[in-house]
């Protein structure tokens, strides 16, 4: 008997498996070249930027939380030059204009908590007038009230908000002409009780402010 037999059987089995699978291992085997090949000369995934985003659909005078916004990537060139990248320095301001879904923040949508200091208990809520006329006539620290007037006449007019300062006024390219939204807005300290009742009044609203001696 020949001494080699028990070693050299398991060889001869080994070499008939590989021989039997040989085709489907030389396919495997390019097919692993041709994937390596084409991720060598890939292009490189684009390059992106995180902004952040109103994660729902959002009306004026929202005080915004962190829940509100998401972030999201943009490529670089079209991200807005004043988009906000850093959602600490945002979150606890009120939207000055409505945001939609998906939309990207920008500076210049809000307005600062620091400009109700000396008026607690309020909130900044922001407010279209209509005619943007009357806006250039209006200055910070203004009291004033706002009359919400039918456009067909039919109605009414009605009083809004009663003796309100006015805390800031936005540059018309930040909501006025040529924005697609006509009129002007106008930021008031409203008494946070009513604050997110004006705010819906004031989105549909014809809005006329009336000035206090």
């Amino acid at each position: 008997m020949n001494p080699l037999r028990p070693v050299l059987r398991p060889l001869r089995r080994l070499h008939r498996r590989v021989l039997l699978h040989r085709r489907p291992l030389a396919a495997l085997t390019v097919a692993a070249t041709v994937l390596v090949g084409l991720q060598a000369v890939a292009p490189a995934p684009p390059e992106t930027v995180t902004v952040w985003t109103a994660r729902r659909d959002l009306p004026s005078g929202t005080v915004l939380a962190a829940a509100d916004l998401v972030g999201s990537p943009y490529s670089p060139g079209t991200v807005p030059a004043d988009a906000v990248d850093d959602r600490d320095q945002v979150v606890g301001r009120t939207l000055a204009a409505p945001m939609s879904r998906g939309e990207v923040l920008t500076g210049t949508r809000t307005v600062a908590s620091g400009l109700l200091r000396g008026y607690p208990g309020a909130t900044a809520v922001p407010l279209r007038v209509t005619d943007a006329a009357v806006v250039d006539l209006l200055r910070v620290g203004d009291r004033v009230s706002f009359v919400v007037a039918d456009p067909d006449g039919r109605e009414t007019p009605t009083v809004l908000l009663r003796d309100v300062p006015v805390v800031a006024i936005p540059r018309a390219s930040e909501g006025g002409p040529g924005s697609g939204t006509p009129g002007r807005l106008v930021v008031a300290a409203v008494p946070s009780e009513s604050a997110s009742e004006v705010a819906a009044t004031a989105a549909t609203a014809i809005l006329i402010p009336v000035w206090h001696g």
